[in-house]
């Protein structure tokens, strides 16, 4: 599967703030893709990176000082450091350089290289400060400003503070990082060139309506554990992803799946060989248990029939627990009638035995051989495609070993599905247990889009907008 990033030359931006130490771990994972690195950082950030770490990792000078000739070529070098590139990011961004950027003050080297990008590269601006800087109408109108003219606002998330306060404002973690870079140069667009002010925009009274109360409540929100915390802050910032999304799609509701029944199964199944023994799969169900929570943050009713894991169920979800591929054939086909779209990301077993033992096999009467008869299961996909109405979709899931591609374009046809996900067993971020995967979206009007590893959750974005747009 083609790695986006390999070769792709990437500005990495780094303002003034206690989160700059993030910066050091996205700059060695782009490394690590395959990017060309590039760091510029304000004369701020150094009091909280050191300028030699990040050569160090990039495998580049870092550019601080405007005027510093042991990193220039010349006069006019911000310029063509601007042109060179395919995506500039920076993360953090402090609400000092959030305002220049929209200001246009190129005081500092990277303001002077951000405002000098092409409308056609990419520029993404993760905004970290504290919680009564975030919720400032000033702020607040820098930020709207911004991504009016093109700009993609990665959202901060909500958690604890330097400043020992809880609230918006913490730089989202790497992996959210790189879910919109990648995101981004998959689909990239450009900045708009012929902005023009709103109305009433630089008015301070027109901006956000925020209360001392707002401000009170955002700080002061009490947030259970870590572990819910981490959750929830990942949750929220990739949701915005899918609001990104919408704006390179035309979609302007967030909710786009209101109205809209969704049956999704996961995991995998378990076939008994006795009371103690059983065939399944390796399968963690976290593809999809992620497409079941998105689904539900996007408006949609879910009905999610999983198979044995140990994954807690998404907010909001209809959970229906079954065992064995026939067990999960019939809850499936039961729930059916009542969905709009189906989406089988379960993997069912093939074969089960045809004769289980009742009990507890024991070696000593068995022998030192044994032998057990299978039979197929029923085919859940392809039974969904030869009932399915004509306003109803059916997407199915693909793992293969070789030929992915072919193999799930004859897959989609055999079983009569509007759209095939294909991935790749034995491959590094795809296919089962782990938080990534890579995937290949085939539709039945003979479209083919493949993306490069990312996240499961992002990967469900991905999904579900896809099939928003076939509805």
């Amino acid at each position: 599967m083609e790695n986006i990033l390999k070769g792709k030359n990437i500005i990495v931006g780094i303002s003034g703030s206690i989160a700059a130490y993030k910066s050091q771990y996205l700059v060695r994972e782009l490394v690590k893709e395959g990017a060309i690195v590039n760091v510029i950082m304000t004369p701020s950030a150094e009091k909280f990176v050191a300028r030699l770490t990040l050569e160090n990792l990039s495998r580049n000078p870092v550019i601080v000082e405007m005027f510093d000739e042991s990193v220039q070529s010349g006069g006019a070098w911000h310029i063509h450091k601007s042109h060179d590139c395919n995506l500039m990011l920076i993360a953090p961004c402090s609400a000092t350089t959030l305002g220049k950027l929209a200001n246009g003050i190129c005081d500092t080297s990277l303001v002077a290289v951000a405002t000098a990008l092409p409308k056609e590269i990419p520029l993404l601006i993760a905004p970290a400060m504290d919680s009564t800087m975030w919720l400032n109408p000033a702020t607040q109108r820098n930020v709207r400003f911004l991504d009016d003219t093109g700009v993609v606002i990665i959202p901060p998330e909500e958690g604890d503070l330097s400043s020992g306060f809880t609230g918006p404002g913490r730089l989202p973690e790497l992996n959210v990082l790189m879910d919109y870079i990648k995101i981004v140069l998959s689909e990239k667009k450009d900045r708009t060139s012929d902005y023009q002010p709103k109305p009433g925009e630089f008015d301070f009274s027109q901006g956000a309506k925020i209360t001392d109360e707002d401000i009170k409540n955002a700080v002061e929100k009490p947030i259970t554990t870590l572990e819910d915390r981490i959750e929830k802050d990942k949750w929220t910032a990739e949701l915005e992803l899918t609001k990104m999304k919408q704006s390179f799609s035309g979609i302007s509701n967030e909710e786009f799946l209101k109205g809209k029944t969704l049956l999704i199964s996961a995991g995998p199944t378990v076939e008994k060989i006795d009371d103690v023994r059983f065939i399944s799969n390796f399968s963690s169900g976290k593809m999809g248990f992620a497409l079941a929570k998105i689904a539900n943050q996007l408006g949609a009713d879910v009905i999610l029939v999983s198979g044995p894991v140990s994954i807690q169920t998404p907010e909001g979800v209809k959970r229906i627990d079954v065992e064995s591929a026939d067990e999960m054939y019939d809850s499936v086909m039961n729930e059916f009638y009542k969905c709009d779209i189906a989406i089988m990301s379960a993997a069912v077993a093939d074969y089960t035995p045809i004769n289980p033992f009742k009990g507890k096999l024991k070696k000593s009467d068995v022998g030192e051989k044994m032998t057990v008869e299978l039979q197929s299961t029923n085919d859940i996909l392809s039974s969904l495609g030869t009932d399915k109405r004509e306003n109803q979709l059916v997407v199915g899931f693909a793992l293969e070993s070789t030929n992915e591609i072919e193999n799930g374009w004859k897959k989609m046809k055999a079983k009569n599905c509007d759209m095939m996900i294909v991935n790749t067993v034995n491959k590094p971020k795809s296919g089962f247990r782990g938080d990534e995967n890579t995937i290949t979206i085939l539709t039945k009007d003979g479209s083919e889009e493949s993306f490069p590893p990312m996240s499961k959750e992002a990967c469900s974005l991905l999904i579900l907008k896809r099939i928003s747009e076939h509805l």
